[in-house]
């Protein structure tokens, strides 16, 4: 194995956002100088971190990253990632695992918005809390998630898989404002609250297990059934009729709008 430990290097203006899309497992397999962004400033990577590499390896799922530190500002790190591993000890910041096809992103701290966007494939776990768009597509995508994994320990923002079109997303607290919005495929659980789930989703399944929140009318009430995991009685709903969706949405308890 070999194993890279990035460690956050003292800044004089700490809250100054790192652009560091080139922190990927293979970006460590060759041979040449990697840089990062602070601003319209095109750094070193060793003037960001230190940096200590031990081990060699001829394929990429045998080299996993650490990143150390004061991270909350490190922006893009997994973006574009295809196999290995990378270990965020502490907060990342937005946009980690962006467009990620392979391979696994940990991180035992807090994630900044659009964790895992656009994500093709592999796996990201947030031990913390994820911002807003987490598995979602960027502004004016039409398509968000399409496969892959991403679980949530803590709760998530607004916009939790909005555009979801493939993969799983699973938030193990609360979701924010319109989870699932726009939905087409693929599959979300939310074990705590949210508000407004799934407005004008067509396909994918949504299970919220606690309570919907200005649940909106334009989902048509199937009956009850028992979910096969939990054993958990939840209300089955089709829709969004609003877009002709074909989506299903399973919750707890819901609340419309008064």
């Amino acid at each position: 194995m070999m194993r890279v430990l990035l460690e956050v290097k003292p800044r004089k203006k700490p809250l100054l956002p790192i652009e560091a899309e080139c922190i990927t497992p293979a970006s460590f397999l060759e041979e040449r100088d990697l840089t990062v962004w602070k601003g319209n400033r095109e750094l070193m990577l060793s003037n960001v971190f230190n940096v200590s590499v031990t081990g060699e390896v001829d394929s990429v799922d045998g080299v996993e990253v650490v990143l150390r530190g004061e991270t909350s500002r490190i922006k893009r790190v997994g973006e574009y990632m295809e196999g290995g591993r990378i270990i965020i000890e502490d907060d990342i910041g937005m946009h980690c695992g962006n467009f990620m096809s392979g391979g696994r992103i940990e991180v035992h701290g807090n994630a900044a918005a659009w964790l895992g966007r656009e994500m093709r494939g592999g796996e990201i776990i947030c031990h913390g809390d994820a911002g807003d768009y987490c598995a979602s597509g960027y502004r004016g995508e039409k398509r968000g998630m399409r496969g892959g994994r991403v679980e949530v320990c803590g709760n998530a923002g607004d916009f939790a898989g909005e555009h979801l079109s493939g993969g799983s997303l699973i938030i193990h607290g609360d979701a924010g404002d319109f989870p699932g919005v726009e939905m087409r495929g693929g599959e979300i659980m939310i074990f705590g609250d949210c508000t407004r789930a799934c407005g004008n989703m067509t396909g994918g399944r949504c299970h919220v297990f606690g309570t919907v929140h200005e649940m909106l009318p334009t989902f048509r009430n199937m009956g009850e059934v028992v979910h096969e995991d939990t054993g958990q009685v939840l209300t089955a709903f089709r829709g969004d009729v609003a877009n002709r969706g074909k989506g299903n949405l399973f919750v707890g308890n819901y609340q419309y709008m008064e």
